[in-house]
């Protein structure tokens, strides 16, 4: 059902830098939350559903107050103060996001909601927990919604291109044959949140790669959100090369399970020694979601339970490896019979 709202100018004669060049807040405005905007003298008549105007509303007075207190509003106020209302939005208990799709994505858990709130606050995220817990698909929904509201340009989703002891040179095809079956977590999700055909043109125009990690070197990704998936499979000198492609208002999420690591026997796991270097550090947020955030089928909540209590599992008879559990290493080149990708990356 649509309403109307009217917001007052403060300053009627300041209206064009309210406004924007060639009114581009108020055409943002109109873009991001599907309002009407209509400005008549000292009024702007918002019309839409209500918590579009409601949305627009509180964007517009907050761009009236920083131009009264601070004299102009510079080339990033705009999407400050979108960040800020989105993130109020999240603080006063709203735990859904939108995407593309006509769905919402909502935080199930206490736990989630923290972990929403936090992308949302903050540039540098980490996430661990065990599977099931939601920690890529949340992800991907926060990024999605970022790039839905205009406050971000691109979305790099990148793996560690070592799993369970494969390396992309044993495998055939190109890059990009090589890193989907890594990355098919990451995009089984993206499809909850968009068509097949908006995917397809994102991709086709760069606005969402898929990277290796080891294909990060060199970058810098300004006004974008990069996530690290599976990020305990990454070494320490791997995070720290990841983390400084941070550019310039962009966010990074790094996501992972340290109870899964698959990296070489006594190599150190680069999101375990960043979760210990950089907790505490002002601009980042690390968080743990519990067995209590599973949100999947009923019965992986008390498998991961009931593999948890067991310390190794051992080989079957032709030597391979059984199912890894409790961080235990597996041995090179290895994996296990019949495993697959976690089907939502979480």
């Amino acid at each position: 059902m649509a309403v109307e709202l009217s917001v007052t100018l403060l300053d009627p004669a300041r209206r064009g830098e309210l406004f924007g060049a060639a009114d581009r807040h108020l055409r943002r405005i109109r873009d991001l939350y599907g309002v009407q905007v209509h400005a008549r003298s000292a009024v702007l008549r918002l019309l839409g559903e209500p918590a579009g105007v409601a949305k627009a509303a509180a964007v517009l007075e907050r761009l009236q107050a920083r131009l009264r207190d601070e004299g102009e509003l510079g080339p990033e106020a705009f999407d400050e103060v979108v960040d800020a209302v989105e993130s109020a939005e999240l603080r006063t208990g709203a735990d859904t996001i939108r995407v593309f799709s006509s769905e919402t994505i909502a935080a199930r858990t206490e736990g989630q909601q923290r972990y929403l709130r936090a992308m949302l606050e903050h540039d540098l995220v980490f996430c661990l927990g065990p599977a099931g817990t939601g920690k890529t698909y949340l992800a991907v929904a926060v990024a999605v919604h970022l790039l839905k509201t205009g406050r971000v340009k691109r979305i790099a989703l990148v793996r560690p291109a070592v799993e369970a002891g494969e390396r992309l040179g044993f495998l055939p095809g190109d890059l990009q044959q090589k890193v989907n079956p890594y990355l098919r977590p990451l995009f089984d999700a993206m499809h909850d949140m968009m068509t097949y055909d908006q995917l397809k043109r994102f991709m086709v125009s760069d606005i969402i790669e898929v990277i290796p990690l080891a294909y990060m070197r060199g970058r810098t990704l300004n006004h974008a959100v990069i996530i690290l998936d599976e990020a305990q499979n990454a070494t320490p000198s791997q995070m720290l090369m990841f983390l400084t492609r941070l550019g310039h208002h962009s966010k990074m999420i790094v996501t992972g399970d340290d109870s899964q690591v698959d990296l070489e026997p006594g190599q150190p796991s680069g999101l375990i020694d960043a979760e210990r270097r950089l907790r505490g550090c002002a601009g980042v947020a690390v968080l743990r979601l519990r067995d209590v955030d599973i949100v999947r089928h009923r019965l992986v909540q008390e498998i991961v339970n009931r593999y948890a209590d067991r310390a190794a599992i051992a080989p079957d008879a032709a030597g391979r490896d059984g199912p890894r559990v409790s961080g235990a290493p597996r041995a090179s080149g290895s994996r296990s019979p019949g495993q697959t990708a976690d089907p939502t990356g979480a």
